[in-house]
């Protein structure tokens, strides 16, 4: 039986960062990993849908998780997954070996499977691979929900630890969580800017495209919510809601991936078929990173009160 994970708090789904030659850029990877980690967050998910997987051989895929792997001591949880169930559980192997400590799954996409197949196909890599697993609802992405009976049902699995909503259907999320309550399973929220209504209705984190961006505030909204400080994780939402906004504008990760080449993390490269930020949008969303960075300023200058006046 796989060990538990401790899936509460901020998961960055994290970019592969590409030199000018299509490569992979691992020195840049392994620092965005050391500074996502210094930043306090819960762990670390690479190769998912912001690390360009879709793009990505096989061996680029476990590349990325093992340097991942090696360069932290937070949780990584490998993005994995295919159409094909044999391929996924390949995947999932491979990853496990790699280093991962988890593993987010998408559900199969293109060929979408009916609910007996979808559960079948879940049940097959966790019967397969001994390691936490996470479902990822992405119908965006995938053409096909995954049925909260169905998920609710996979819940009992030993080795099928959460569920990753990434649907835009609070509902939804909301009775997984409330069907779920007694059993060891987590619902984590894979929107941004849904994550702190999916935490007031008892999700445990987030798995979080702007966390790259701005971790500590991801941080502090969500720890706070899980705290019961709404109003702290409030006015984080809302200084964040720009952000969480702009992320989406065009395809994820192409805004994410310009905003951290804003920043000076990594260059903005994507691989074809994606293609830059377009001009307007990129003027915008330095006008957003530079509020940030005078919100950040401005609270930094701010007088602390004694403590006997807080």
């Amino acid at each position: 039986m796989t060990p538990p994970l401790d899936l509460d708090g901020v998961f960055p789904a994290m970019v592969t960062p590409f030199a000018s030659d299509d490569s992979i850029d691992f020195d840049r990877l392994r620092d965005e990993a050391r500074r996502l980690e210094r930043a306090g967050v819960d762990g670390l998910v690479p190769v998912g849908t912001t690390g360009e997987s879709a793009t990505l051989t096989h061996d680029e895929h476990v590349a990325v998780v093992e340097a991942v792997a090696e360069t932290v001591s937070i949780p990584v949880i490998a993005g994995a997954g295919s159409n094909a169930t044999r391929e996924a559980i390949e995947l999932a192997e491979r990853s496990r070996a790699a280093g991962a400590d988890a593993l987010l799954l998408i559900s199969p996409y293109y060929n979408r499977p009916e609910p007996a197949g979808m559960e079948a196909h879940f049940r097959a890599v966790a019967d397969a691979v001994d390691l936490p697993q996470i479902v990822y609802n992405v119908p965006g992405r995938t053409g096909r929900f995954i049925e909260i009976d169905t998920a609710a049902a996979l819940a009992d699995h030993e080795n099928v630890a959460g569920y990753k909503a990434a649907s835009g259907d609070v509902g939804r999320a909301s009775e997984l969580i409330e069907r779920t309550r007694d059993e060891d399973f987590t619902v984590l929220s894979g929107e941004d800017a849904l994550t702190l209504p999916l935490l007031a209705a008892g999700a445990r984190g987030t798995i979080s495209v702007a966390a790259n961006v701005e971790p500590e505030r991801v941080v502090e909204m969500v720890h706070a919510g899980l705290d019961g400080k709404f109003d702290r994780a409030h006015e984080r939402h809302h200084e964040l809601g720009p952000l969480f906004r702009a992320l989406f504008w065009e395809t994820n990760p192409i805004p994410l991936k310009e905003a951290l080449a804003i920043r000076g993390h990594v260059a903005g490269n994507l691989r074809a078929p994606l293609s830059r930020l377009g001009t307007d949008h990129r003027d915008a969303l330095e006008r957003i990173l530079a509020d940030l960075d005078d919100a950040s300023t401005e609270r930094n200058e701010r007088p602390v009160a004694p403590e006997a006046e807080r």
